[in-house]
């Protein structure tokens, strides 16, 4: 089953680390005690050829609306399924007739943090069409993207002002008179046990850590991190980046490597050093991704609108949150009117 899943994330139409083995089952081991996930796979030929994890829940953010809809989690930044590529169209088909049969008390079907283009958006809306259902984009979001031809240093030049690049210049050269300051770049498993812990500890001390938002203040998500980058390490899906001070690390980089894309998961910085701005600099160290030939875009992960990366990766990507309906026509016609309140249009397709 792992070798199958492997291989299908190889092949995918669209890349998600998040649901990957590697990442989705530590995610089940930590979040889905109970089981109620359940994975809703596709064969062709005695090959897998699609995955999504699917949940039954009773609230839909904060009402009391049942529903079925793809399983994500606070450290999960991407809803699209596991799909071949060429098995676009047959995946969305199997999966809607699947929730058909599925339905149970649930009302409608919905895919949370969905990409709003390439081939696994077209596909489904063209199988939403063909099968003249409803459906409704209740939310779309952008979030910073990298994704350019440019050098690192024409990119660089590009994004950022004059005075934003000499004021960086200037912390830099700071930086550098408080001790001896280097980068470390690793795609191997070499000393990853320390340095996940390194990582866990920087992020502790800081801001997160006292909001109690960190991956350590939950034992929950400080198993899922470090499973999920023993599993990536191992399949050669992991970047470390990690700037130092006199061998400290003040800035660190978790990014997932699933070409032809790439996912900033998890950055961060020692705040007694903020002065310097380490987070930032390390930023533009991470632009050398933009020389790799296997890796034409680095999705941040990001929220929309944040405040560091927005001002310095230009381009964008589009997130969305479909509903869908789904059962028998009376369910449907009851989706068709909670989706029309819910977007104040008629429940007529995806965007």
């Amino acid at each position: 089953m792992i070798a199958a899943w492997d291989g299908l994330a190889k092949s995918a139409a669209e890349p998600n680390p998040f649901f990957e083995s590697w990442y989705l089952l530590p995610a089940l081991r930590a979040f889905d005690s109970d089981g109620a996930v359940k994975l809703v796979m596709l064969e062709a030929d005695g090959q897998l050829v699609g995955l999504l994890p699917i949940r039954r829940e009773v609230f839909y953010y904060g009402y009391p609306l049942p529903h079925l809809r793809s399983w994500t989690h606070a450290n999960c930044f991407l809803g699209a399924p596991l799909v071949a590529r060429g098995f676009e169209h047959a995946y969305w088909s199997h999966l809607l007739a699947w929730a058909d049969s599925h339905a149970g008390l649930s009302l409608f079907l919905h895919l949370a943090h969905m990409p709003a283009s390439g081939s696994l958006h077209l596909a489904l809306a063209d199988v939403l069409t063909s099968q003249d259902r409803d459906a409704a984009t209740v939310l779309r979001e952008e979030r910073a993207l990298l994704s350019s031809t440019a050098t690192p240093e024409t990119y660089y030049e590009a994004a950022l002002s004059a005075k934003k690049r000499k004021e960086l210049r200037r912390q830099h050269r700071r930086l550098e008179e408080e001790g001896n300051l280097s980068v470390e770049r690793l795609e191997c498993s070499e000393g990853l046990a320390a340095w996940t812990a390194q990582f866990l500890a920087l992020e502790m001390r800081g801001w997160k850590g006292k909001a109690g938002s960190s991956l350590a203040s939950d034992p929950r998500t400080a198993s899922l991190f470090t499973d999920a980058l023993r599993g990536a390490a191992e399949r050669g899906r992991l970047q470390r980046l990690t700037l130092t001070l006199d061998s400290q690390p003040i800035a660190m980089l978790a990014s997932f490597l699933t070409p032809p894309g790439a996912f900033s998961f998890k950055t961060a910085f020692d705040e007694d050093y903020a002065r310097f701005s380490p987070g930032v600099l390390l930023q533009r160290e991470n632009l050398e991704v933009l020389t790799r030939a296997d890796i034409a875009w680095t999705d941040s992960c990001a929220a929309q609108g944040h405040p560091m990366i927005d001002h310095f990766w230009r381009e964008r990507r589009t997130i969305a949150r479909h509903s869908i309906g789904m059962g028998g026509p009376l369910r449907r016609k009851m989706f068709a009117a909670l989706a029309r309140r819910e977007t104040g249009h008629p429940a007529k397709g995806i965007r």
